[in-house]
């Protein structure tokens, strides 16, 4: 198998500059990193996680990859193989609904990092024949609202988000099965 074959069968999704792969648990680092950068998690409702253990936890009973053949995967640089943040595609079957989401250190905070994943993860729900994907964000989430707009999601109405005045976003998805 050669280099380029090897990384197509590692990664689920490749752009110009990213790679999305699923969680793997060297990534626990990281994302206790992440998940404890009070700026990162402003927005979020999510509590940071109390230790690298715990988010090592998180990655190994991670089951949305296999229920529903999608989920958040980790955003890793092409150039150096750094590891971003998070993308994906979460189905929620409390609403019954599949959401973009993504999250990533500040250091690559507008950089396109999160419109170019969060695209490609769209192009991927059309593979899969979704119908539909919504986005949903704080209301003072400035630049996640900006992520979906660029995307072309159409913005639905308020919404509670996590307990404070939120937004939610759709996009009609066009299938495209290969």
């Amino acid at each position: 198998m050669n280099k380029e074959n090897a990384e197509s069968a590692a990664y689920i999704i490749t752009t110009d500059r990213l790679f999305l792969r699923t969680f793997k648990s060297v990534d626990a680092y990281s994302l206790f990193r992440l998940n404890n950068d009070p700026e990162v998690l402003k927005y979020t409702g999510d509590p940071p996680f109390k230790n690298e253990e715990e988010a090592r936890q998180f990655v190994l009973n991670y089951s949305h990859y296999q229920q529903y053949g999608l989920g958040r995967w980790a955003v890793i640089a092409r150039v150096d193989q750094a590891f971003l943040g998070w993308c994906g595609i979460k189905y929620s079957a409390e609403s019954n609904e599949y959401d973009i989401g993504f999250r990533f250190f500040k250091k690559y905070w507008n950089k396109g990092y999160a419109t170019e994943s969060a695209a490609a993860c769209l192009k991927f729900a059309s593979k899969l024949g979704l119908l539909e994907v919504v986005g949903r964000a704080n209301k003072k989430n400035l630049a996640s609202i900006r992520v979906l707009e660029k995307l072309g999601m159409r913005y639905v109405g308020e919404i509670l988000f996590d307990g404070n005045p939120g937004v939610k976003y759709i996009v009609k998805i066009k299938t495209h099965r290969t």
